[in-house]
């Protein structure tokens, strides 16, 4: 079995954080095989012999699980709500496994979320180093104006925070109202109802359609289903294509 960073195996296992992790390594209370681990240390969870304060610690063999869930209204994505409002985490309670939302959509947003049990892919899909961009299609109240929409592709500054690049066009008008994609590469809380609030314009419907080349596609409203090796792979920054 590949060899882990001795932080990654105790947050696997649920013993403790890595930055906890990593003062009770610096302290001299973890053995590695008989003998006192060091930071930076790996191990092999299925051959090495892992011991915090004399006792030794069991590894969790967990199936990794990657879903694509099409997030409907009316859910939140936390696993547990304190004012009782569903969650996420009911859509897909017959998996098997526990599973935890990658990022957020709003309770009144929708779409593409991934939810998974690798913390590793977690940590890559939310580090703003990775620069991974989403697309939503976003349906606004009436016509927009070439200054609204020159506004909205230009540098525009929430809460003091001056946000990165947004591309936003239009890709039709019916029934009076505008039908627009705008491509994100950070994701600011609520930072596209929070532009068009600056814009004066009032959001009808927001879904998020793709993430990256990971795309939603014919996935009905309220279902799930597996992450495909390459959609996997992709994810992971294995593979460039899917």
């Amino acid at each position: 079995m590949e060899k882990i960073r001795l932080q990654k195996f105790f947050t696997d296992n649920k013993i403790m954080s890595r930055r906890a992790s990593e003062k009770v390594i610096l302290a001299g209370n973890v053995k590695i095989n008989g003998r006192t681990a060091q930071l930076g240390d790996k191990v092999d969870p299925q051959n090495d012999t892992v011991v915090y304060n004399g006792k030794v610690i069991k590894p969790i063999f967990e199936e990794k699980r990657y879903i694509m869930l099409n997030k409907p209204l009316g859910y939140v994505t936390t696993t547990n709500d304190e004012k009782g409002r569903e969650t996420v985490l009911s859509l897909v309670a017959d998996l098997g496994e526990r599973v935890y939302p990658v990022g957020r959509l709003d309770m009144y947003s929708e779409g593409l979320l991934i939810l998974t049990n690798d913390g590793e892919l977690t940590n890559r899909l939310t580090h703003p180093k990775h620069n991974m961009s989403k697309v939503y299609s976003v349906v606004i109240k009436g016509e927009l104006s070439p200054d609204t929409l020159h506004k909205l592709n230009s540098p525009m500054e929430i809460d003091g925070y001056k946000l990165k690049p947004v591309k936003v066009r239009v890709v039709s008008i019916k029934n009076g109202n505008t039908n627009a994609l705008f491509t994100l590469n950070e994701g600011r809380n609520r930072q596209i109802r929070k532009m068009c609030e600056q814009c004066g314009l009032i959001i009808m419907r927001l879904t998020r359609i793709s993430i990256g080349k990971l795309k939603l596609g014919e996935l009905e409203r309220g279902k799930y289903r597996e992450l495909t090796p390459n959609e996997i792979a992709y994810l992971k920054g294995d593979s460039e294509t899917i």
